[in-house]
């Protein structure tokens, strides 16, 4: 029996528009977006265990007990019943808080990976009600690829989208996403988007994106980071903001056009030249 999984991928993402519908009762709120994953990914090593316990290396963002794949490893020991245990390393590429997705990420690639190591045959259907427990984006990073994202999160149909380079770069600052949400200045009243309407923004990307990020104008005003950015990718692309941020994107046709856009960044911030996945890495498994 395969006793380690070794460098496995934990893609980032991308949130094409992201639109806030309005708020739950339980204070959650109704989300509509477009993900793709990109190739800018953490890297997760995984060895089995006998003793049970979940012990967890690399690099950590704040309390590891608040890790998200130490998180995720315990809830699947739990729901599964197995008295293994696993030692999990990362090596994070991804940054925290740039709204590029890496915690949640890390969460659903351990679960994928997990299943398979510990051989517990589980379905993604079955592994679903655990990524939902875990935050609204790891239900993404289940499935096989692009997808249109509704609810809080959870419910995905996957959608062909085209291929791209993306300029994506990180202004250095943390954002965080339950601040931006509790923002008296959030709009929460966009008018819901059907999914037949994306044919004529698939059309017209990558010359245009569709939508807008409803938290875009919110993160601005609070980190005035985010704005520099994005007026500094705007010369290059249609550019916006992913997630809750920090980070910015601009969708462009070559990787030459992408490499130019983060060429010279001010000094802390970073810039990533990269594709957009037709698949995720894992699908497969």
């Amino acid at each position: 029996m395969n006793r380690m999984l070794l460098n496995v991928p934990a893609p980032a993402k991308l949130n094409l528009f992201l639109h806030v519908l309005g708020r739950r009762p339980d204070g959650y709120h109704q989300l509509q977006s477009i993900m793709v994953p990109v190739a800018l990914a953490d890297r997760l090593d995984f060895e089995a265990r006998p003793d049970g316990r979940i012990e967890r290396s690399g690099d950590v963002v704040g309390n590891v007990d608040d890790d998200l794949a130490v998180r995720a490893a315990t809830l699947l020991q739990a729901a599964s019943g197995t008295g293994q245990g696993v030692s999990i390393h990362v090596d994070k590429r991804i940054p925290a808080g740039s709204g590029l997705g890496g915690g949640s990420s890390d969460a659903a690639t351990t679960l994928i990976a997990l299943n398979r190591l510990w051989n517990l045959g589980l379905s993604r259907v079955d592994l679903l009600p655990l990524a939902e427990r875990l935050g609204a984006d790891v239900p993404f990073f289940l499935g096989a690829g692009p997808a249109f994202v509704e609810g809080i999160g959870e419910r995905l149909t996957p959608i062909a989208w085209p291929a791209c380079w993306y300029a994506v770069v990180y202004p250095g600052v943390h954002v965080a996403t339950a601040e931006i949400f509790k923002d008296p200045g959030l709009t929460r009243s966009t008018e819901p988007t059907i999914i037949a309407a994306l044919s004529t923004a698939r059309d017209r990307f990558p010359r245009e994106l569709p939508g807008a990020n409803d938290l875009q104008a919110v993160a601005q005003r609070r980190a005035p980071e985010v704005g520099a950015a994005l007026e500094r990718l705007s010369r290059f692309g249609p550019a916006r903001m992913t997630g809750s941020g920090s980070a910015v994107f601009a969708p462009l046709a070559t990787e030459s056009a992408a490499q130019e856009a983060i060429a010279d960044l001010p000094p802390g911030w970073q810039g990533w030249a990269v594709q957009g996945l037709t698949e995720h890495p894992l699908a497969p498994w």
